[in-house]
């Protein structure tokens, strides 16, 4: 309406001007209601025309969309585990600090695995102690077999000398016996050091692996205990939460709640028409109005346009999708921040805007290889822009009552 108004008073008000003053013609007399189409045609036409005209320039160049959101994320409250809840520490709609406790569940099985592990690592402890006396029986057994071998290699060695100087003064059989006892004393020897070496294996790695192994079992088993307290990840309002003793919640079926993060608005996302997709920049200067803070006009300027869009997202299925399903056209997201900090602090997560964003040819016209009649478009697209910040205007100050009378309230 207000582009049809001032496109007829450059067209429809000179020709009315014109035909009064200039051919004289009367206003219920020559101009009447029958005869304005007549009389007025080719103001009408080029109102028309200069209206559409001017209406395809301005949203063309100077976008403007509802879409537009504080977009925000909340988290799911869910456990690592399955389980039945013991105790709650919170109640709905209840503000949490990072790392507050939320609710537990039974940890009975966990606790039972726990002591089991601690009596584990004592049990290999005990062990290692009963190694260490071992390899002192083993010291002790190699000294014996070896004060055995000596022995025995004596007897050997005194006999040989009476055979030697008495022939026949000693049996050979007595000989051959005492050669025996020293190869048997000295495969005695050679068990116990063996016997010593294995032990020692068992103290330097067998038994470090399995306490080893057994602390990282009673590590786990913390773990998991520590799992069963479920506390808040970020501060924040808590939703949905309506855990009582007795509940059992499950990480892929139950959730606990959702937790909404705090967080201040810095930014907008927007959804654009696809026809935009060549005129929306990043740096355009832009203006919203919002649901939550009528009356007001705050200065943004876009800082990312996404260079995809949604509608278009395929993901591997066993069914082969239709091209039809693509039908319905997405829009251009595009991010947009305020010009400055803290302008929209007062916008609640999620709150739903208005937004216009302005085609700026400042760099366009301050190229010297423009002509005239360039330097002249890109001048009106321009100006064409006060009449789309002029309507966001008048959206502003009917946004109450289009939201409170006309919505049905």
């Amino acid at each position: 309406m207000l582009e049809l108004l001032l496109c007829s008073m450059l067209t429809i008000l000179p020709d009315y001007l014109f035909r009064r003053f200039v051919q004289g013609k009367r206003l219920g007399h020559e101009i009447t209601l029958f005869s304005v189409w007549f009389e007025l045609r080719w103001g009408i036409t080029l109102c028309l025309i200069l209206t559409l005209s001017l209406i395809t320039t301005i949203f063309y160049f100077h976008p403007s969309t509802k879409a537009a959101s504080s977009v925000f994320r909340t988290v799911t409250i869910l456990p690592e585990t399955n389980g039945r809840v013991a105790e709650t520490f919170v109640e709905l709609n209840q503000r949490v600090e990072a790392g507050q406790p939320l609710f537990r569940l039974d940890s009975t099985a966990q606790e039972a695995a726990l002591e089991s592990s601690k009596r584990k690592i004592a049990e290999v402890e005990a062990r290692m102690i009963t190694a260490k006396s071992q390899l002192a029986e083993a010291d002790a057994r190699i000294v014996q077999a070896r004060g055995a071998l000596q022995q025995a290699e004596d007897e050997l060695e005194r006999r040989a000398e009476v055979q030697r100087r008495s022939s026949g003064s000693v049996a050979e059989a007595d000989v051959q016996r005492v050669r025996v006892q020293v190869q048997t004393a000295r495969g005695a020897v050679d068990a116990a050091v063996a016997s010593r070496e294995a032990i020692q294996s068992q103290i330097a790695f067998q038994l470090p692996a399995e306490k080893a192994s057994a602390e990282a079992a009673l590590h786990e088993t913390k773990v998991a205990l520590e799992k069963t307290l479920v506390v808040a990840g970020s501060s924040g309002i808590l939703q949905q939460f309506a855990l009582r003793p007795g509940d059992v919640v499950n990480p892929m079926l139950r959730p606990a709640g959702i937790l909404v993060p705090d967080r201040k608005i810095t930014g907008l996302m927007a959804g654009f028409g696809q026809i935009e997709s060549q005129v929306l920049k990043v740096g355009m200067i832009g203006e919203v109005t919002c649901i939550a803070k009528p009356w007001t006009i705050i200065p943004v300027v876009v800082t990312q346009v996404q260079d995809v869009i949604a509608t278009g997202q395929v993901r591997p299925t066993d069914q082969l999708l239709d091209i039809q399903q693509f039908a319905r056209p997405g829009t251009i997201t595009a991010i947009l921040e305020p010009l400055y900090a803290g302008q929209l602090d007062f916008l609640p997560q999620g709150g739903n805007c208005i937004v216009n964003a302005y085609t700026n040819s400042h760099e366009a016209l301050a190229d010297p290889s423009l002509g005239a009649l360039q330097r002249f478009g890109l001048h009106a697209i321009d100006t064409v822009g006060v009449v789309h910040a002029l309507i966001l205007r008048v959206q502003a100050l009917l946004l109450p009552i289009q939201t409170l009378v006309l919505g049905g309230h």
